[in-house]
């Protein structure tokens, strides 16, 4: 496994990998532990589907838009002060969305709390720029993907079970335990990453360059572009899954927790094998194996669907394979977005997890208004996102995915 630089030394390979899992696991933490009490909130709150989902839909776009902020503060700031700044906000208002007392009070606390998990997955994926090049950044973050793996695995589980037997106040509450304790390592462990901080990088006139300059460059475009699709059909299992579970195909809580966390196993396949793959074939290599997953897992689930087979194992089983690529695809992804762009990682990670958020809000629109009862919307948006994904990584990663960094007078 790589190191990071010697200047950093106190951050031992161990400690930089844990940091990043729970940074980037704060995510799953947030959205898919209470996605077994969805239905109970909705209950309790007499509310509609899919004005439930807007906890769920406020909490992502808050969470894109939260990037645009962070990305660029901890370019000027420096990453330790934004994450234990996001990190702390973040605690407060899942505790306060714990005890909200109304529907439109708790997506607005989801919305708050979105905003704040910006800077702790902003700042992971900037450390990764911070500290390795291009290649060791995509292994490094396959590692840190399999720790999140486990806590994706471990979350669904853990909120079917407090679903059932306690309530979904407490499938709240777990989350800002979990902020404490990452808060806790961060500011006790983490020391600062970035290698010179950009007194510019919040100022309009540099900011609104830079950002055109990423936004223009053909690899950033590439894997923002493959991230957020595969994240995409991850995101329609997320949104819509509980309402088909449990209320189309009659699964306990329990057991949706289980379905969805045998997913994340998948998922953790999929890391494991992203680290083989590229140490052997290369980044757009591996890529292009991945490309080969999601395609088969959507446009299986699909032609289940379509035959009239309604069960949990004909969603499952595709989603696994879908997942698998999933996991081949983000670590490649995320180092991909960000490698053309050493001196503004903090801005570069910012645009591509905003674009992602962006296709994740869309997503929870489009579900919002097609979810009828029937396991449709689901399998049918997992087989777009699919063709999509495998389309990307077949054709626009193999032509722009060799990383070059920017020119140094383009980085100001």
């Amino acid at each position: 496994m790589p190191t990071p630089a010697p200047r950093r030394s106190a951050m031992t390979p161990a400690l930089v990998v844990l940091v990043l899992t729970l940074l980037l696991g704060i995510q799953p933490v947030t959205t898919d532990l209470y996605l077994p009490a969805l239905p109970t909130i909705a209950r309790d709150f007499g509310a509609a589907a899919s004005a439930t989902q807007q906890t769920l839909a406020a909490l992502i776009i808050c969470f894109g838009l939260g990037q645009l902020v962070c990305g660029p503060l901890s370019d000027r700031h420096g990453r330790r002060p934004v994450l234990l700044g996001g990190l702390a906000l973040y605690t407060l208002a899942g505790v306060l969305g714990a005890f909200a007392a109304s529907i439109d009070a708790l997506i607005g606390w989801r919305a708050l709390q979105g905003f704040a998990m910006a800077a702790a997955v902003t700042g992971g994926r900037s450390i990764i720029r911070d500290l390795y090049p291009p290649l060791d950044g995509a292994r490094v973050m396959s590692r840190a993907m399999s720790g999140l793996g486990i806590i994706a695995f471990a979350s669904p589980l853990l909120g079917g079970v407090i679903a059932t037997h306690l309530d979904w106040h407490v499938a709240l509450l777990v989350p800002a335990l979990f902020g404490v304790a990452t808060l806790a390592l961060v500011g006790l462990r983490f020391e600062e990453s970035v290698p010179a901080l950009n007194p510019n990088a919040t100022r309009w006139r540099p900011l609104a360059r830079n950002t055109l300059a990423i936004a223009r460059h053909p690899t950033f475009q590439a894997f923002t572009l493959l991230a957020s699709a595969t994240f995409g059909g991850l995101f329609v299992m997320l949104a819509s899954s509980s309402f088909v579970f449990i209320d189309v195909l009659g699964a306990s809580r329990t057991e949706y927790g289980a379905w969805i966390g045998s997913v994340s196993l998948a998922y953790i396949t999929g890391t494991l094998a992203c680290r083989r793959l590229l140490a052997r074939h290369g980044l757009r290599t591996t890529v292009a194996i991945g490309g080969s997953c999601s395609l088969v897992g959507g446009v299986s689930m699909v032609a289940l669907s379509v035959a009239g087979v309604f069960s949990p194992w004909a969603i499952v089983v595709p989603q696994w394979i879908y997942a698998i690529g999933h996991g081949i695809h983000q670590p490649c992804a995320q180092a991909g977005a960000i490698a053309p762009f050493p001196e503004k990682a903090g801005t570069a990670a910012a645009l591509s997890g905003f674009m992602m958020m962006a296709t994740a809000y869309a997503v929870s629109i489009v579900l919002g208004r097609s979810m009828n009862g029937t396991v449709y919307p689901l399998t049918l948006g997992v087989g777009a996102f699919g063709i999509v994904v495998a389309a990307t990584a077949w054709t626009l990663v193999q032509r722009h995915g060799e990383v070059r960094a920017l020119p140094l007078r383009q980085a100001a």
